[in-house]
């Protein structure tokens, strides 16, 4: 948790000067749809602990407000067609006379251990008109959650559960919920591990993408962090990949997302686009990240402290905070757009002693 923060500061930016920034703008597009900056709600669960009134669908609103794409987590307090009824609003544009009505939601899926689940589920979504599909890779075990265990969280507390879990058939909707609720592990992740298919191979990336293409929807593989791997998801079929060590709370050692990142980005020498999640706290960190080769960034942690503090609103605002910061940040490095940001903004700290104080290197 702490590399993945901190793992940021080992980059910094290159300010330059006299260049025109007068028509500046951190607009882009994801896969053909356009977004007002280049980041992303990342798919993360269970955000009805934070608001319980109105959990995912508080923030699906936020983000679709702020003309950003929603990952929606296939562990959600709230539906995948419940979130979509929330947002059925003019979709963002910089082109102001197109007024059309569209969503830019996306779907993420683990891979159970009835692979038929998981494809019902992906076949909701598409049903409710998502318009793409992340497939989580780095969790056919959940790393320890030593302070769950700690603090007693063990299940959902009611009324909360996995909602898109019911109604699945046959009875296995009963099923998973007594699995991720059963509360015979110490901590919560590690029951409901117990649903995750561990033998997987790329060759279950390819059988979900082949199922995609029928639709035309993009594939994005989701816990990528190594070039080899990268690599992989390409050949398998992928359209796109995250880099992501899953907020830092999978395997400890591990590298930071934002140091594995170059070496991944080099690997895929622009054939797919490369998100990026893990540590974004900043506007800066977001343009660190694009600058290292990712095409856009996912938002976790933030958007949870966010919506405990104030719902909605507070997750407005904290997305109006990260445009603010990266257009600024922008502007002093003389960058007026998204495509003119490369690698020669960014530069490593040549010692991890600079980004102490003075008076604590001597320790080193």
């Amino acid at each position: 948790l702490l590399m993945n923060r901190s793992a940021f500061q080992s980059f910094y930016l290159r300010p330059r000067v006299m260049r025109p920034v007068g028509n500046i703008s951190t607009a882009t597009t994801l896969f053909g749809r356009e977004v007002s900056m280049p980041v992303y709600c990342s798919p993360a669960g269970v955000h009805a602990l934070c608001d319980p009134d109105e959990g995912e669908c508080a923030t699906v609103k936020a983000f679709t407000d702020a003309g950003l794409m929603f990952g929606l987590s296939q562990h959600s307090t709230r539906s995948i067609e419940d979130v979509a009824a929330a947002v059925q609003t003019p979709m963002y544009t910089t082109n102001k006379s197109n007024t059309s009505t569209d969503n830019n939601l996306w779907f993420q899926a683990y891979i159970l251990k009835n692979r038929e689940t998981t494809m019902k589920l992906i076949h909701r979504a598409i049903d409710a008109g998502y318009k793409g599909i992340f497939v989580t890779v780095d969790s056919v075990r959940f790393g320890y959650r030593e302070a769950d265990a700690r603090n007693g969280f063990d299940g959902l507390p009611k009324p909360h559960r996995l909602v898109n879990y019911d109604g699945v058939g046959d009875g296995e909707s009963s099923t998973l919920e007594e699995t991720y609720n059963s509360q015979k592990e110490a901590a919560w992740d590690q029951n409901t591990e117990q649903m995750f298919e561990q033998n997987l191979s790329w060759k279950d990336i390819e059988v979900i993408k082949q199922e995609l293409r029928k639709y035309g929807l993009p594939l994005v593989v989701k816990g990528i962090m190594v070039a080899e791997d990268a690599e992989c998801a390409i050949q398998a079929g992928a359209d796109g990949i995250v880099v992501s060590n899953h907020g830092g709370r999978q395997l400890d050692g591990a590298q930071a997302s934002i140091d594995a990142l170059p070496d991944i980005a080099r690997q895929v020498a622009g054939r797919i686009p490369i998100w990026l999640d893990g540590g974004v706290r900043r506007g800066t960190d977001v343009l660190k990240a694009l600058a290292l080769g990712a095409s856009a960034v996912g938002i976790g942690k933030p958007l949870f402290f966010a919506l405990a503090v104030g719902g909605q609103d507070a997750v407005a605002y904290m997305l109006h905070l990260l445009h603010t910061e990266l257009e600024a940040a922008m502007c002093i490095c003389g960058i007026e757009k998204i495509s003119d940001i490369t690698p020669y903004h960014v530069a490593r700290l040549e010692s991890a002693s600079r980004m102490l104080p003075h008076s604590a290197r001597s320790f080193l």
